[in-house]
């Protein structure tokens, strides 16, 4: 039976427009389903918030987040956002839908890849990290699951759902949120979240790819986390031995544990990795791992590939129906290992207390007076510390993405008001939609506290500036400063515009458009000028004639035969009546003369004989009955005579 008709999602319609057809996966934080857009009648994938989560503004904030961080990256290996909403408990995100399987499908059924297979992986990987980077975000769960490998052979980035910009680097909450295997000791230990987390873990992935395992391992995700912090990842060749010395030092530089020696950026290691790449020969990048799966290999008659050629012949995914997929609850720690997990760091260790009072001779509590002691003492400090830290506060509800009129009513419901409503442009918020808070969702505020609202007033609008009668160039330049840019450029004829001025702008002059607006240019050719006939004139007075009509003329280096005497002009390219601009150019082809051939003797012949042979030698025939009969007995011009190929000879007959 087909799992995914327990999902009470498949068969439905969101947002009365992406209808799941049929769910994917299942993660700690979300489900991905398959899904058809009936608005524009395409196939993509939606990401919908498990609705426990929904409840909580701090992870509805995160996954709006990832809608407008990745919405900014335009990258080929970065999974595209569609688009993002709600639909009552629901929250979703519309993404590009890409046909394949994840990196762990690839591991789990292939174990150690070839390293010529696992750097084609990795550098794409780095490619789209690098962007992020670049723009300021760091992804902070990179991890095999979120690398998509399509059928078609591409492999993009998916998952940015803990992407934070890189200025945020320090996490005070006392928990972290990623993946323990792929955890940074710095974002262990403080929180630290820059781009060369997304580096260690892009690391410890290439060494997963090149031996088939992890290179931390334990019982529990504690045990994990200790050993980021206390030890180095072993180089692959300790597993892989005959592994060559480069992508030991590759996977050694991507996961020092001081993150001051480790690339600074996906950037950097991705050129690390191009340069071992180029130090390898074939045969050390073809080399198969002896931590390769057999049977992947040798069984693959049954199951068809389900990744690149490149990377050898993988078994596919069993079907949908003989699939178990994982629950939402937590499945023990090995679950947690390879999920995103909020991790509760512990609170650094209470000093002890000296004991009080003076040895032996004073008489000690009983037990049970110090349990009972202990127990109100615990229940005061609990009461305590709830009042100050949760009884007397409220969190900020989520805002981002409601209208002003929306935003004010949850916080009224929340106990909260507006202090002041501050209004901006944005490119990426809709107008009159909430795009920031202050405090921001989530926050602890005093009940009866004040929220700051800052609401989006749409993109700037840039008006068409009127660059009639402006030279090209400058024309393209006033342009680029209103902040819209030049667009197709065509020319046309005018009497009242100089040659290679603007004559007029689409959208028009004074029209209001958006920030980045192609403007399409019509540029004046100049007055017309009408091409005289040159046609059987001599090449001198040609020549004369059309230079004071303002053209350039330009000879044919061939001649040809032609009706026209030798010497004079033949042909003109354009020809009499077309238009051409001042100081375009007219090509003249010169007269051979006519090509004159020497007319054949067809007395005697029969009317359909002398026709044909007159006709071979290049003539028209005109025929002439004179008596009855049909035998030629003259014809003009005479057998031996010269005359122009293509002209006509009349015979007659009797």
């Amino acid at each position: 039976m087909d799992t995914t008709l327990q999902d009470p999602l498949v068969g439905q319609v969101l947002d009365d427009r992406y209808r799941i057809d049929s769910r994917v996966a299942v993660g700690g934080m979300a489900t991905v389903y398959r899904a058809v857009d009936t608005r524009l009648d395409r196939v993509l994938a939606l990401k919908v918030m498990h609705p426990t989560l929904a409840a909580d503004a701090s992870f509805v904030e995160r996954f709006i987040r990832e809608a407008k961080s990745v919405a900014r990256l335009s990258h080929p290996n970065v999974v595209g956002v569609y688009d993002q909403g709600t639909d009552g408990a629901y929250v979703y995100l519309a993404m590009e839908y890409v046909a394949g399987c994840t990196l762990r499908d690839v591991l789990r059924e292939r174990g150690a890849l070839q390293p010529r297979a696992a750097l084609d992986i990795l550098e794409p990987v780095l490619a789209a990290l690098g962007a992020a980077h670049r723009a300021g975000f760091v992804h902070r769960d990179m991890k095999p699951e979120n690398v998509l490998i399509g059928d078609d052979g591409r492999v993009k980035v998916a998952d940015f759902g803990l992407v934070r910009a890189v200025d945020t680097v320090t996490n005070t909450t006392g928990a972290v949120l990623g993946t323990v295997s792929y955890l940074a000791p710095e974002q262990i230990e403080n929180g630290t979240a820059d781009p060369r987390v997304d580096v260690y873990a892009c690391g410890v992935v290439l060494y997963e790819m090149l031996t088939g395992a992890k290179p931390h391992t334990g019982d529990s995700p504690a045990q994990v986390l200790y050993r980021h912090l206390n030890e180095d990842v072993p180089p692959p060749s300790a597993t892989v031995p005959g592994l060559p010395v480069d992508l030991d030092e590759l996977t050694a530089a991507a996961t020092a544990r001081n993150p001051d020696v480790r690339p600074h950026d996906a950037v950097a290691l991705l050129s690390q990795t191009r340069q071992a790449r180029a130090a390898l020969t074939d045969e050390q990048l073809d080399a198969l791992p002896p931590g390769a799966l057999a049977e992947a290999h040798d069984n693959a008659d049954d199951r068809t590939s389900v990744i690149p050629r490149a990377l050898g012949t993988v078994p596919r995914p069993l079907p949908a129906e003989q699939q178990q997929l994982p629950e939402r609850a937590d499945g023990g720690d090995e679950d947690r290992m390879n999920r995103t997990s909020r991790l509760e760091m512990p609170p650094p260790a209470e000093p002890t207390r000296a004991s009080v009072g003076g040895p032996g001779n004073r008489r000690r509590p009983s037990r049970a007076v110090l349990a009972l002691l202990v127990a109100l003492l615990t229940l005061g400090v609990g009461v305590g510390v709830w009042y100050i830290n949760s009884g007397q506060f409220t969190r900020v509800p989520a805002l981002l993405t409601k209208t002003e009129s929306e935003a004010r009513k949850t916080l009224s419901e929340a106990g909260l008001d507006v202090r002041e409503v501050e209004r901006k442009y944005s490119t990426n918020d809709k107008r009159g939609t909430v795009m920031a808070t202050d405090p921001k969702a989530g926050s602890q505020i005093r009940d009866n506290g004040r929220v700051t609202l800052t609401i989006s007033l749409g993109p700037r609008i840039v008006t068409v500036p009127d660059i009639k009668s402006t030279q090209l160039e400058k024309a393209k330049n006033d342009l680029r400063d209103r902040g819209l840019e030049p667009g197709m450029v065509t020319r046309q004829f005018s009497d009242e515009v100089e040659r290679g001025a603007v004559i007029s702008t689409d959208p028009a002059a004074g029209r209001k458009v958006k920030p980045g607006t192609a403007v399409a240019i019509t540029v004046s050719k100049g007055s017309p000028v009408d091409i005289p006939d040159v046609v059987g004139d001599s090449l001198d007075d040609a020549r004369a004639e059309l230079q004071e009509a303002g053209l350039k003329v330009e000879v044919a280096p061939e001649r040809v035969f032609s009706e026209e005497d030798k010497g004079t002009i033949a042909r003109q390219r354009p020809g009499e009546g077309a238009q051409l601009a001042h100081g375009d150019t007219v090509t003249l082809t010169v007269s051979k003369g006519p090509d004159m051939v020497e007319v054949p003797d067809v007395s005697g012949l029969s009317k359909d004989e002398a026709k044909e042979k007159l006709e071979a030698a290049g003539f028209k025939v005109d025929v002439q009955r004179w008596f009855v009969g049909d035998t030629v007995w003259d014809q003009s011009p005479g057998a031996g005579e010269q005359a122009p190929r293509g002209s006509e000879v009349t015979i007659r007959t009797r």
